[in-house]
């Protein structure tokens, strides 16, 4: 928790609080459905709530902004964005039930109300949404294939044009490669000094 405030130290109350409670929620759902490897959950703040919320450091969403999390697992990044950003909506979507209960039960816990959730493929979403978010789902190709119906063309005053923000791991050449006109790729480790996002980036692409 120290290293959300670290990074964050103009929380509210409420969103320290929120924050707070996710290590022994994220503990206790792990025990009974596996969202998080068992030998990472000690490691939940610095490897999946911080990691989600660099999103916020490369665009701090406007009021009013939607947002799609496509493939969101547990409700990373979508859960930890949702209680930095309380006045945009986030619409988590994952093909596997069991993990999109994890991320309703969660964000009910935390009295989270600015999420939906969706049992479903991407391709079955109709919603328009300003963003989409991903970490680490499907090779950008694929995804931006299957994300582009889904991007609101009316802009919100956000200062990046809509869009998509996902998070990746390591060598990200060849999958930037045909989109290198309009990507910006951003090193994590540039916004977080620990170790491990020496080899984390972000991809921003317009939609």
């Amino acid at each position: 928790m120290d290293l959300i405030l670290k990074y964050f130290p103009n929380l509210s109350e409420k969103q320290k609080e929120q924050f707070a409670a996710l290590y022994d929620l994220y503990t206790d759902w792990n025990s009974k459905i596996n969202v998080i490897s068992r030998k990472d959950i000690e490691n939940l703040y610095e490897h999946h709530v911080l990691h989600s919320l660099s999103i916020a450091k490369i665009l701090k969403f406007s009021d009013g902004t939607t947002i799609m999390d496509v493939g969101t697992g547990g409700g990373f990044p979508a859960i930890p964005l949702a209680i930095l950003f309380p006045n945009c909506q986030f619409h988590l979507v994952d093909s596997i039930g069991k993990k999109i209960r994890v991320a309703t039960e969660v964000s009910n816990a935390i009295g989270l109300t600015n999420t939906t959730f969706a049992h479903e493929r991407v391709e079955d979403e109709k919603g328009k949404f300003d963003f989409i978010v991903s970490r680490a789902v499907m090779p950008l190709g694929d995804l931006v294939k299957l994300v582009r119906k889904n991007v609101q063309q009316k802009q919100q005053h956000n200062a990046l044009p809509n869009g998509l923000i996902c998070l990746k791991g390591g060598e990200l050449q060849h999958e930037v490669k045909e989109f290198h006109k309009i990507a910006t790729l951003y090193d994590i480790n540039e916004i977080f000094e620990e170790e491990y996002f020496e080899t984390k980036k972000a991809v921003y692409l317009p939609l």
